[in-house]
């Protein structure tokens, strides 16, 4: 990756409705301007994500989305929608980035805020750049946090089932919304943990201590959790299958699509889809690389697109 960098600006957004959303901006004033949204929902930027371009090239605007990272109040569910998300995407875009357009970069759920946004404001995007694409369907959901990744990480899935009792464990999502709303933080902090790390254990290709370590902090694990799981439990605030049915949206935008053959979290079947329905965009399938943005094929292929892009 690119050297490490301070932002030369940062700040808070007051959105109105009670959040205050942390944002920097990194790199060249007067380069190209990029856009970095983060995963989770509920993950937050860090240092690494700056790296991801050429501070010379680009002036890059990365923020923590609502609840999470160094925005406030932290880990709140309140006001936190897609949509929400999405305008404020837009006051950043007009007041501190000050462009017309600008170049998206998102993975996983990052991947998922990218297509929203662009599905519904194409003209203010001028590339977009997509890893470990997940479109908040039904059957992705069901995949990762009911039954099919389960049959591949056993072991791990019962450390995953722990905190749920037998008799709830036929809608996982569910049971974990009710004990990561609870008044008690002790029953909060065991649901936010065992969630989190389920993710944590199973993003990379191989076991990876550092991933593991992301989110092993009660405030991060918390504020990963609540919000994931309050933006699953309701279907990501849009229709069924939307981002695919409206990809049509996209087709004058360039982009380039990154996935991991091995990626457990968000399989490729979704990636291949997007393809499919965004012919524009170039398809990149890493053979060796599961779910997380570092693994080496994957980062090769984002940072490659990235330095096409800044041309």
């Amino acid at each position: 990756m690119y050297a490490e960098i301070e932002p030369y600006r940062h700040g808070m957004l007051d959105t109105g409705d009670g959040h205050q959303v942390y944002w920097e901006l990194c790199g060249n004033p007067a380069g190209k301007p990029a856009m970095f949204l983060h995963g989770g929902p509920g993950g937050g930027c860090s240092p690494t994500h700056r790296r991801l371009f050429n501070p010379e090239r680009y002036n890059a605007l990365l923020f923590d989305q609502r609840g999470c990272g160094r925005s406030a109040p932290h880990a709140s569910l309140d006001h936190n929608t897609t949509w929400d998300l999405v305008a404020d995407m837009e006051r950043l875009r007009t007041e501190v980035l000050e462009a017309e357009r600008s170049l998206i970069f998102g993975g996983s759920w990052g991947s998922t805020l990218a297509l929203a946004y662009a599905e519904k404001h194409p003209q203010r995007v001028s590339e977009m750049i997509l890893r470990g694409i997940f479109t908040l369907r039904r059957e992705e959901l069901l995949w990762f946090y009911q039954d099919g990744a389960s049959w591949l990480f056993p072991d791990l899935w019962e450390h995953y089932l722990a905190p749920v009792p037998p008799d709830e464990r036929g809608d996982m999502i569910g049971a974990y919304r009710k004990r990561l709303v609870s008044d008690d933080r002790k029953v909060q902090l065991r649901a936010a943990h065992a969630w989190s790390q389920w993710e944590s254990r199973t993003i990379t290709l191989l076991p990876s201590t550092a991933h593991q370590q992301s989110l092993a902090g009660d405030d991060s694990a918390l504020a990963f959790a609540r919000i994931e799981n309050h933006y699953f439990v309701h279907h990501g605030f849009m229709d069924e299958g939307q981002l695919l049915r409206d990809a049509h949206k996209l087709h004058e935008i360039p982009g380039v699509i990154v996935q991991g053959r091995y990626d457990v979290c968000t399989p490729a079947r979704t990636a291949w889809a997007l393809h499919k329905a965004w012919p524009r965009a170039e398809f990149y399938l890493v053979d060796d690389a599961g779910h997380a943005f570092d693994e080496p094929g994957i980062l090769t292929e984002l940072l490659a697109a990235t330095d096409k892009f800044s041309r």
